[in-house]
């Protein structure tokens, strides 16, 4: 197999990751500046990133800001670069300014089986042991037991109750229907702070997985305060054959070198773009294989099971918080499952896949899928942000 610096990359422009509406948008960015030696917090003002790490050192410290919006619209930068000439850096290159994650102290959260689709699909694996020549079986069985009784449900309400004790009777409960209809959510921490990669950079699978997927969702930016203070896109990629085989392989799965993407930028909430919106967003898939296969799919926030801001409550609150704020993965209705490989297998990456997940309201976030063991290493935590920072008389 081919090695990931030989694979083919998409070539991204200005145009094809801003949102639609960018012109009213209050846009975050983060940079990587060789020149200055480390991350910039910036603002996307048309086709012109502008460094504004002088007024707000890390993306934290500005969403900490009631007048973050303002600041990243009007206030005066340092530096600026062409929006073009970030996004065409190629992966993994340091010596070259590049597009970042646009959070970065935020602990990376997610919330996972809000949506019914998917929820069933989480039954399957666990059902198949991850097996993924199982699944067409399996899931024609689940889908005809089970589906039609999710309908309509509210988490944790008395009509779920009686759906878990008439699914129990038969056998078929199961912890993610816990999850998924029971009072409590399933919220875990996706990625370790600063790990999570960019637009444009390589995303990132274990070799050793043969049943994976991207999870296209919003992800809500939340400051320490528990205040939502904008959103941005997210591929909270999943390694199905590994957590089918045990719930308690979530971390596995999950975790791993370039497998949680989010970008390209912050959209910060004002008057024109809110919580509201978000629960309206609709999310784009595109999957674009080296050989020619092309996979689409969609997921809607509205028909999510609990509100998004159900799940900042259950993830902040007095139980517990977050100093630096947090990023927070919604979730996603897509679960594909067409065939790839072989009939009955469904659908699971090929390296050199690109993955497109965009909304009209966010942009694109665009990445191409690696061997995480082949993507380029994590190698600047909080340490490095604290001694760029301090070298630059920022802190």
């Amino acid at each position: 197999m081919e090695s990931a610096a030989a694979r083919p990359r998409p070539v991204l422009t200005a145009d094809a990751v801003l949102p639609e509406d960018a012109g009213r948008a209050a846009l975050v960015a983060r940079v990587h500046d060789p020149e200055a030696g480390g991350p910039c917090v910036a603002a996307v003002r048309g086709e012109r990133v502008v460094d504004l790490t002088a007024v707000a050192p890390t993306v934290s410290d500005l969403l900490e800001r009631d007048d973050a919006a303002e600041v990243v619209r009007e206030a005066d930068g340092g530096r600026a670069w062409r929006l073009d000439d970030l996004l065409g850096a190629p992966p993994g290159q340091r010596d070259v300014p590049h597009l970042l994650a646009p959070v970065d102290l935020q602990v990376v959260k997610a919330a996972g089986v809000t949506f019914a689709r998917s929820l069933l699909e989480r039954v399957i694996e666990e059902r198949t042991g991850g097996d993924p020549a199982q699944a067409a079986r399996v899931r024609e069985r689940v889908v005809r037991l089970v589906g039609g009784r999710l309908d309509g449900i509210r988490p944790g309400s008395p009509e779920a109750a009686k759906v878990k004790e008439l699914l129990l009777a038969e056998g078929l409960w199961s912890q993610y229907l816990e999850v998924g209809i029971g009072p409590d959510p399933e919220v875990f921490t996706k990625a370790p702070v600063l790990s999570a990669v960019g637009t444009g950079a390589d995303i990132g699978v274990l070799r050793a997985s043969v049943w994976n997927n991207p999870e296209p969702e919003a992800v809500l930016v939340v400051d320490s305060r528990g205040r939502v203070r904008g959103a941005t896109l997210g591929n909270d990629v999943t390694l199905r054959d590994v957590e089918g085989r045990s719930a308690l392989l979530l971390s596995r799965a999950k975790d791993n070198n370039a497998s949680c993407a989010i970008g390209p930028f912050v959209r910060l909430f004002d008057d024109d773009f809110g919580i509201d919106a978000v629960r309206g967003l609709d999310i784009d898939l595109r999957v674009e294989g080296p050989d020619g296969y092309v996979l689409r799919g969609s997921s809607s926030l509205r028909e999510i099971s609990r509100d998004v801001l159900d799940l900042v409550s259950a993830t902040y609150g007095a139980h517990h918080q977050y100093p630096d704020g947090f990023a927070l993965f919604t979730g996603t209705l897509f679960a594909p499952t067409e065939d790839r490989r072989a009939p009955g297998e469904g659908f699971t990456h090929e390296y050199g896949d690109t993955v497109h997940i965009s909304s009209p309201r966010l942009g694109a976030l665009v990445n191409t899928v690696v061997p995480s063991e082949e993507a380029p290493p994590w190698t600047s935590g909080v340490g490095a942000l604290m001694r760029s920072l301090a070298r630059r008389g920022l802190l």
